[in-house]
């Protein structure tokens, strides 16, 4: 054999071992990180809070994970660094949201790991008591980003306010309004402005969330909310993570450790019952 030959071989060979070290590597970090106990839960608003204290109870500590909080508050900001591996688990948003979340970045993509709570989105007025009593022409703002304004507009409908298009989905917009009989108006704006704008307007959507930073408790401040049905499935909170650490083990556990029940009872306590906790599989939501 000519000696070209030998060296063409011996290239082979150590390009075949170097990419099986490489791989060895990877294989070594995956599994390295699925073990790690540690983990930090992106969040926002009183997601924040409810998720300090769990980081700080004895379930937490059974269950053997060292949870940090990070507070982010912009939702696509908090999406895109859990996508990218800087956050482990956020635990803010809808499945809806998350669903647009995923159908606009379709190369970065988050998995779910599990639900959490429903909290009910509500109309609030300054002006009025009774969603019938607001008059034509009246100004509803509706929040801008496309998964609460969906969310708003649906229950503008389930109000008797307006009716939608048959086809309206959870990225629908006002686009998709069928009939606006009395001749709404529709301010948009950043969601987590509700409580400061709902003096200027006529009505208000509010996401639970916002309304309970700006004291406004939906169950009896509200002049119409969302009620708990299969109808409102897709405004189910959930737990995500990015799609390459869709099988981590512990970060499964967070979905355990948020349904025991004293976390429960804290929760429950401390939101006066507007998080309605739901305990299903993601098979309840699809």
């Amino acid at each position: 054999m000519k000696k070209s030959a030998y060296w063409l071989i011996g290239i082979v060979v150590v390009v075949v071992l170097a990419g099986f070290g490489i791989h060895s590597v990877s294989s070594s970090q995956a599994a390295n990180k699925s073990k790690s106990s540690n983990i930090l839960i992106g969040s926002e608003g009183s997601d924040i809070d409810i998720w300090k204290h769990i980081a700080k109870t004895d379930d937490a500590k059974k269950l053997g994970l060292k949870i940090k909080v990070k507070n982010i508050a912009d939702g696509v900001q908090l999406n895109k660094a859990t996508a990218d591996g800087d956050v482990d688990v956020n635990a803010f948003q809808s499945w809806s949201y998350y669903l647009t979340y995923n159908q606009q970045n379709k190369s970065n993509k988050l998995t779910a790991l599990g639900t959490t709570y429903l909290e009910p989105m509500g109309i609030y007025s300054k002006k009025y008591k009774n969603v019938k009593d607001i008059p034509a022409g009246s100004t509803i703002a509706i929040a801008n980003n496309p998964s609460q304004a969906a969310r708003g507009l649906i229950l503008l409908q389930k109000a008797g306010l307006i009716t939608l298009d048959k086809n309206f989905g959870y990225v629908g917009t006002i686009k998709d309004i069928k009939s606006n009989p009395k001749h709404f108006k529709f301010k948009q704006i950043d969601d987590t402005t509700g409580p400061r704008v709902i003096n200027d307007v006529d009505a208000v959507l509010i996401s639970n969330t916002v309304a309970l930073e700006g004291h406004l408790h939906v169950l009896t401040d509200s002049i119409y909310h969302e009620k708990v049905d299969q109808s409102t499935k897709d405004n189910i909170n959930i737990l995500a993570t990015s799609e390459k650490n869709k099988n981590n083990a512990n970060y499964k556990k967070l979905v355990k450790l948020y349904h025991k029940k004293d976390i429960q009872k804290y929760i429950k306590d401390k939101y006066y019952g507007t998080k309605i906790e739901v305990n299903k599989p993601l098979s309840y939501l699809k």
